[in-house]
């Protein structure tokens, strides 16, 4: 495969994807920030899927730690199966889906905002029926995707989330923050992880750790792993790793480490050497480590952004892995860019 594939050229798109995003969405993002201010939620409910919820999970993670808003992630198939009224008055209902077209989602939307929960949707469709359905409809101005792997989607969904409660709290440093990713993601693309990949050859499996907000980038990378390289990964925070999962953990096993700059770093690393200790094979994105191997990464100077440059690196990561195994990460098995679940 000669040829760039969809999947690595819409990779290198991903600082113009974000600085489209920046340039082109912040009136729609400081209405929908404002009124989230003045509605001030008690709590906060998240409607997503596959990459989507990694997103979700990530912006979690963001709210309660700045905000102090408990955010649960909601199944859409409460509404879309079940049929359940949730009682959700002075709450705020965040859906992303990149196609706004999963009927599950589109329901789940509109039964919150019968439920009396302020609406946001982030999605890639516009004219989507989510986007119809929601109070605050956000594009997120990735531009056409057509990999079935997300990347520049999934980058801009928790990117127009940051920029959504950066504009909410009235965060300057945030906002500034945001402002330099566009150019810290190119630097992001160029970071080569291919020292991951002879750990990958002979192993049945790969670990891939984090905690806080990078422990939902872990989960995306487990995901884009599994779909385009056709083997198993699990994603695991690394204080639970050290628990049950621990038991599978042997000389040569491949962990990857996706440590942020924040609060978690310490932990993260302590876990990598703890684990590197008992003869995995253990690479981790810190200067903290003694015994893993560290692997080049962008600081951003703000904890919050820290994680998302890594989940860019994987990416240009495993769109070389996946080719080097012969696959077209283009064209997963069983897998079709649009879900739409009922």
């Amino acid at each position: 495969m000669n040829d760039p594939t969809h999947m690595r050229r819409e990779i290198a798109e991903i600082p113009e994807a974000a600085a489209r995003l920046l340039n082109g969405g912040g009136k729609a993002l400081e209405a929908a920030g404002k009124g989230i201010r003045d509605l001030d939620p008690s709590f906060v409910i998240s409607v997503a899927r596959g990459s989507s919820d990694h997103a979700a999970s990530f912006l979690k993670y963001a709210v309660e730690l700045t905000a102090g808003i408990p955010v649960a992630s909601v199944g859409p198939s409460v509404a879309s199966i079940y049929g359940a009224n949730l009682r959700l008055a002075g709450s705020l209902c965040l859906t992303i889906s990149q196609s706004g077209k999963s009927p599950d989602i589109v329901a789940m939307a509109a039964q919150a905002k019968a439920g009396g929960a302020l609406t946001v949707a982030l999605t890639n469709t516009p004219d989507s029926p989510l986007a119809r359905a929601s109070d605050y409809p956000i594009d997120i101005l990735a531009g056409p995707e057509r990999s079935v792997a997300a990347t520049k989607t999934f980058v801009n969904s928790a990117l127009a989330g940051l920029v959504l409660m950066a504009h909410c709290t009235d965060d300057a440093d945030l906002l500034a923050a945001l402002r330099r990713l566009p150019e810290q993601f190119r630097q992001a693309i160029d970071c080569d992880w291919m020292e991951i990949a002879a750990a990958l050859e002979d192993a049945p499996s790969l670990f891939i750790l984090g905690r806080g907000p990078s422990y939902a980038i872990a989960s995306e990378a487990a995901l884009k792993f599994k779909e385009t390289c056709g083997m198993h990964a699990e994603a695991y925070s690394a204080a639970e790793v050290m628990h049950g999962p621990l038991a599978l953990v042997g000389p040569g096993f491949p962990v990857l480490a996706l440590a942020a700059r924040d609060a978690s770093e310490a932990s993260v690393a302590e876990t990598s050497d703890a684990l590197a200790a008992k003869g995995a094979a253990v690479f981790a994105t810190s200067r903290r480590t003694a015994q893993a191997r560290m692997l080049p990464h962008v600081a951003t100077g703000h904890p919050l952004t820290d994680p998302l440059p890594l989940i860019v690196s994987f990416y240009a990561f495993v769109e070389a892995f996946a080719r080097r195994r012969g696959l077209d990460p283009d064209q997963p098995r069983n897998l079709r860019k649009v879900t739409e679940t009922r």
